[in-house]
């Protein structure tokens, strides 16, 4: 009898195929048992190509839920079903990895937090860029005290022209918005955690939509093909600015397309009182020391990457494996998901700021 960790995926579309199927697949611990998909073809093809012997297919994730004969599901659906589907796989007795955002809203989010609580099961969101080599290096020098106190930071989700022309990606009703949503969420969530700061006091957001809705110009040189103005309901690029409860400060930076020649995606800027850290261009620290100033750029090609079995480990499988070690051992996931609320938390905020003109505030006062 196997006693492998047995996995339902629900969505069977890019990001399982691209990420979360292939990284358990590489997990001698796991299998795949069971695969939904509201495109019956798309559920029969990733049980045949990343199945277990027996591996079954459905169309609707309740009859999965309610049949069951595995431990963890992985939620791999637009941002907007997330809530729901999470919270259903929790309390029918399974631990859940959800991709990211946590939710499309923070209400939906707060009901996914307290399933998780009240059925005592796992709940983790795929934030995968914290385990990359990059990453964990950053925090542990972080956690060591080396950058001090980090009272400004940078997230920065910023591409040129690669808006995903794919999928339901530029569907706002879907998604809840845009690149803010998408790629923000993963440079928020990456700098929150290198502050090990969760408790925002303030934001003030912009959103905007310029090239997005420009016919035959925009999307010149997109990396992923031209898109339909017409289908482009979310904005293009959002910024944001943050005051923590402690008084720390962190500007957040989103696009999809933006006229500027410096890019950078799921990366963090820190300053602290004793130094700072940044991923512009490769891992660099900077400080003072001995009267001069310095800047240090770390070799990640050897000894920084993760290794595990003998074979080089990406982020992703990194993800997976951890996931699944906190679920076989009854350990904390890495990715809290009281983390990831108030990344989601602070995401709405942004959004709101934008709409109203006005700054949000997290203790309930306002700016009038």
């Amino acid at each position: 009898m196997s006693n492998k960790l047995k996995i339902a995926i629900i969505g069977c579309g890019g990001i399982a195929n691209g990420k979360h199927m292939p990284s358990l697949a590489r997990q001698a611990d796991a299998e795949m048992v069971a695969f939904c998909d509201i495109v019956e073809e798309r559920a029969q093809e990733a049980a045949e190509a990343f199945g277990a012997e027996g591996a079954v297919v459905y169309t609707d994730f309740r009859k999965l839920l309610e049949v069951g004969g595995f431990d963890i599901v992985h939620v791999c659906t637009p941002n907007d079903s997330h809530a729901e589907i999470t919270v259903a796989a929790l309390e029918a007795g399974n631990h859940v990895m959800c991709e990211k955002p946590m939710a499309k809203t923070t209400a939906q989010a707060q009901q996914m937090l307290d399933a998780a609580r009240r059925t005592g099961k796992k709940l983790s969101i795929a934030y995968q860029n914290r385990f990359r080599a990059d990453s964990e290096y950053l925090k542990a020098a972080c956690e060591n005290g080396e950058l001090g106190d980090i009272y400004y930071a940078k997230a920065i989700a910023v591409r040129r022209r690669a808006v995903p022309t794919w999928g339901v990606f530029l569907d706002e009703e879907k998604q809840g918005g845009g690149p803010l949503i998408d790629i923000g969420t993963h440079a928020l969530d990456l700098t929150l955690w290198m502050m090990d700061n969760y408790k925002p006091r303030m934001v003030v957001g912009s959103t905007f939509h310029k090239l997005g809705q420009r016919k035959n110009v925009g999307s010149a040189g997109n990396a992923f093909g031209t898109w339909d103005p017409e289908q482009f309901k979310v904005e293009d690029s959002a910024f944001g600015f943050i005051t923590m409860e402690n008084g720390a400060t962190i500007v957040v930076e989103s696009s999809w397309a933006l006229n500027v020649s410096e890019i950078g995606e799921a990366k963090t800027l820190l300053a602290g009182t004793e130094g700072g850290a940044d991923m512009a261009d490769g891992l660099r620290f900077n400080g003072d020391k001995g009267g001069r100033l310095y800047e240090t750029k770390v070799d990640l090609s050897a000894g920084g990457v993760a290794f595990y079995s003998g074979g080089e480990e990406d982020a992703a499988a990194r993800e997976a494996r951890l996931w699944l070690k906190a679920v076989r051992e009854d350990t904390e996931p890495v990715v809290k998901p009281e983390q990831a609320f108030v990344v989601t938390q602070i995401l709405e905020a942004i959004y709101e700021s934008a709409r109203t003109g006005r700054a949000v505030y997290f203790d309930g006062t306002s700016d009038n």
